[in-house]
């Protein structure tokens, strides 16, 4: 009768772990996502940053994982709980790597709590200068200045070019989380080996200075006013013609390569540039150079 009982414990206890700690479906994860993004700048602090969010996103499922294991779910929340801060998009796989992670170990593999808080402090930094670059500065100044063109234009689609950017940061952050937890801890080494944001970031480079070309050429507004008058001519030259005649919009042309030029050469004090540009400008005015 004990051989008997010591034959099906095993059963039951396979059973038990196929219940409440089976993978994540896609819908689970979409709405892990969902939270990691609403949440994702409600809990700032200096102390901590993105800890409490991070900790809340993971919290319904290290509950699961870890069923009636009081103390094994305490530690899970604590380890999450330390310092955490990334870009939430691209960072997301992140998340999806230590869901991975964190369900291996409750399931009993031997994973170290230290490689689980070793890979969120060792990969949060290059996930933020990657989703920073791609996301907050490229995307959305694209988009925004899409939407600002339109909307000066007298175009009403304008006004909703905007929630483009959220949609995409679901669409993108819902995907890295799924990757980082499908693939696991190789998730970021796939995802670099790949190239693909290296593509990335290439393409929306190449629109960005598409965009930017094309704002420049719309709103930097420069003319001179200046004309002479050459001996035995019916009619003054004007400056401007002849310039417009050699390449429509020069003078906006030589402004912003200038810009450009001087940010170039290492050129930050953004500020300086800024009263150094006025000052032309209210000097050109005030003697005639500039219309």
């Amino acid at each position: 009768m004990s051989e008997m009982m010591h034959e099906v414990e095993p059963v039951a206890n396979e059973s038990q772990v196929s219940e409440s700690q089976q993978g994540l479906s896609n819908k689970e994860l979409f709405r892990t996502y969902l939270r990691l993004y609403i949440t994702n700048e409600m809990s700032n602090s200096y102390e901590r940053l993105q800890a409490l969010n991070f900790c809340v996103t993971m919290a319904p499922h290290l509950k699961r994982w870890y069923g009636d294991r009081k103390e094994a779910y305490i530690e899970a929340l604590q380890r999450h709980l330390q310092f955490y801060n990334t870009e939430s998009t691209i960072g997301s796989v992140i998340c999806g790597i230590v869901l991975s992670m964190e369900e291996k170990k409750a399931r009993g593999e031997d994973i170290p709590a230290e490689a689980i808080t070793g890979i969120k402090t060792g990969l949060m930094g290059p996930m933020a200068g990657i989703g920073d670059s791609l996301i907050r500065s490229t995307l959305k100044s694209t988009i925004l200045a899409i939407a600002c063109t339109m909307a000066l234009a007298g175009n009403a689609v304008g006004a909703f070019i905007p929630m483009l950017y959220p949609v995409i940061m679901i669409v993108v952050g819902y995907y890295m989380l799924k990757l980082g937890y499908d693939v696991g801890r190789d998730a970021v080494t796939k995802i670099l080996r790949s190239g693909m944001f290296s593509r990335v970031i290439h393409a929306t480079s190449i629109l960005g200075m598409f965009m930017m070309g094309a704002l420049s050429s719309s709103y930097v507004k420069l003319k001179t006013p200046l004309s002479f008058q050459m001996e035995n001519a019916a009619k003054p030259v004007v400056v401007q013609e002849l310039l417009d005649g050699i390449v429509p919009g020069l003078l906006p042309l030589a402004a912003v390569f200038g810009i450009y030029l001087y940010l170039s050469k290492g050129g930050q004090k953004y500020s300086a540039l800024v009263w150094v540009l006025l000052a032309i400008a209210i000097v050109g005015s005030v003697l005639g150079v500039f219309a």
